[in-house]
């Protein structure tokens, strides 16, 4: 193992990531809405944590410095693997520095603010803070920064990283190391190339979608941050109730909002690569290519059996989206006109299956109080995730696809033994040969790290976290799958102690380092961050 080139590798991250931070500093500013009041701590905690950064990479680049060496696969996966580590760690400053409070009088604690910045950077979206609106508890440049680490990790730290480096030959391996998992688009022959490519793709509908939300009545903050949270499908959202807020603001089109964020959320579920295609002219890559067949049907089919189970169920029939517990408190339950009743079924299952799917998690409606069967699709549609080369997190549907073709071909073979028949995808057969072992290897990972995630949760969080937000202990067992689904695949909410309306600021400090260890190896894709852990990786030879 280079350390040298690895502590140079990471001091250009840090430098990148100090960088980052600076266009979160105008929004303290009055001239762009921010009260100085309260805003001055997340100016100066912004500045500070630039400095740190630059102090952090100056140390990084001293230690690495020397002659230029190849970076060879191992050192690539190591500084993939430690960047999300140092992005983490530096990510996390801001919110300790201003003393930002999840909650009235309570700070955020170092793993709160670790939470915080991984769940941003892994475009996870879970997040511990329950009161978003409130400038006195989390700034506004704060919660920029809070966003921006979504636009900063949607894409890849790596992937900007080589963009606008380029770092020559090496820019293959991290790459590969960044973006792992299987891929049956064409690639482009120069990495730097290619990054630039996805650099300017999701750049450009970050810009669009941006534009678009002003014009439909947001301010240019909210309208960046939720750009940034949707083609991340990360979910950060500046406001309590997520994107259900938009329904309580009157002059608004909400349900055309919701709409708007929906297509783009789609649109960051898909493979970049094909969107690529598209832009050039080639839409018949996009229906032709099985992935995206699968994943767009998916969708309609999971968002027809969901406003159709949940009509019949009455989950629609009375007081809908973010504000229902509230409605059901003060007793106001009216039922909704029939066509309306419709109208909102559809427009709140749609969003919240391609927020689910996409590994997004922004929510408009409580779904945690819808019948079992919805909430049972959309736990699945959590394990099932997005397209591969998309923002989305989650297994990937090309993986789904292969895993059960494999099954196929397994259960065939044990009643016709002598018949061998290749792999194929799209009509094609697949050239790799290890493709089947790769695909059950990693599923076989997910179900164990599934399995010791859930049984750690089980057995040291303790029953107060149900108990204390007025739940039942006895769901327990399935809460506690249902946070470590919500976190390895990076969705954010889930179901039960985790809901639309819950967060996850009542889990104890070990907990949460167990989620953040999820986060970042789903965001990842396990390996990269398996390997760490491995001592035979950091030997020289």
């Amino acid at each position: 193992m280079d350390f040298r080139l690895l502590c140079k590798m990471l001091g250009l991250v840090a430098a990148l990531i100090g960088v980052t931070m600076v266009f979160s500093l105008p929004w303290a500013l009055q001239a762009l809405g921010g009260e100085w009041e309260h805003e001055s701590r997340g100016f100066y905690a912004l500045l500070g944590a630039i400095a740190i950064c630059f102090v952090v990479a100056g140390l990084l680049s001293y230690v690495g410095r020397g002659p230029q060496k190849h970076l060879f696969r191992k050192e690539a996966m190591a500084v993939v693997g430690l960047t999300w580590v140092l992005a983490t760690l530096l990510g996390a400053i801001p919110y300790l520095l201003c003393g930002a409070e999840y909650a009235p009088g309570h700070p955020m604690s170092p793993v709160d603010a670790m939470f915080e910045a991984q769940s941003g950077f892994s475009t996870t979206g879970a997040t511990v803070l329950t009161q978003l609106e409130d400038p006195a508890l989390v700034p506004r440049c704060i919660l920029f920064w809070r966003s921006s680490t979504h636009f900063l990790g949607g894409l890849g730290i790596i992937v900007l990283f080589v963009a606008i480096l380029g770092q020559g030959s090496a820019g293959k391996a991290l790459m590969q190391a960044e973006m792992p998992g299987p891929s049956h688009s064409s690639q482009q022959a120069r990495m730097q190339h290619t990054a630039w490519v996805l650099f300017f793709i999701y750049a450009a509908l970050n810009a669009i979608l941006t534009l678009l939300l002003v014009l439909q009545g947001l301010s240019v903050f909210d309208a960046l941050c939720h750009a940034f949270s949707t083609m991340a499908t990360g979910g950060f959202s500046t406001y309590n109730a997520s994107v259900g807020h938009f329904r309580n603001v009157e002059g608004l089109n909400a349900p055309l909002i919701e709409m708007t964020i929906a297509l783009f959320m789609v649109l960051g579920g898909m493979n970049f690569m094909l969107l690529y295609f598209a832009a050039l002219g080639k839409f018949r890559r996009l229906w032709s290519d099985v992935e995206c067949r699968t994943y767009v049907m998916i969708l309609l089919v999971a968002s027809l059996l969901i406003t159709g189970v949940g009509l019949y169920s009455g989950d629609f029939a009375g007081p809908t989206g973010m504000n229902r517990a509230a409605a059901e408190q003060k007793g106001e339950e009216p039922p909704a006109p029939h066509g309306q009743q419709i109208a909102d079924a559809a427009c709140y299952s749609v969003f919240q299956v391609v927020s689910i799917m996409t590994t997004t998690g922004f929510c408009t409606d409580d779904f945690d109080r819808w019948n079992s069967l919805a909430r049972g699709l959309l736990l699945l549609l959590m394990f099932v995730g997005a397209s591969a080369g998309s923002t989305g997190g989650g297994i990937k549907v090309i993986r789904v696809i292969l895993f059960t073709k494999i099954l196929h071909l397994e259960v065939e073979q044990v009643f016709h033994p002598s018949v061998v028949r290749p792999l194929r995808l799209g009509g094609e057969p697949v050239a790799e040969q290890d493709l089947r072992r790769q695909i059950l290897v990693y599923f076989g990972l997910i179900l164990a790290i599934c399995v010791v995630g859930w049984l750690f949760t089980v057995a040291f969080e303790p029953d107060d976290t149900w108990t204390a937000g007025g739940g039942r202990p006895e769901n327990k067992l399935i809460d506690a799958a249902s946070c470590v689904t919500a976190t390895l695949n990076n969705i954010g909410p889930g179901i039960g102690v985790i809901g639309a309306t819950r967060n996850y600021s009542s889990f104890h400090w070990y907990t949460k380092l167990l989620f953040i260890w999820l986060m970042m190896l789903g965001r990842l894709e396990l390996y990269v961050i398996l390997v760490l852990f491995i001592p035979q990786f950091w030997r020289s030879q």
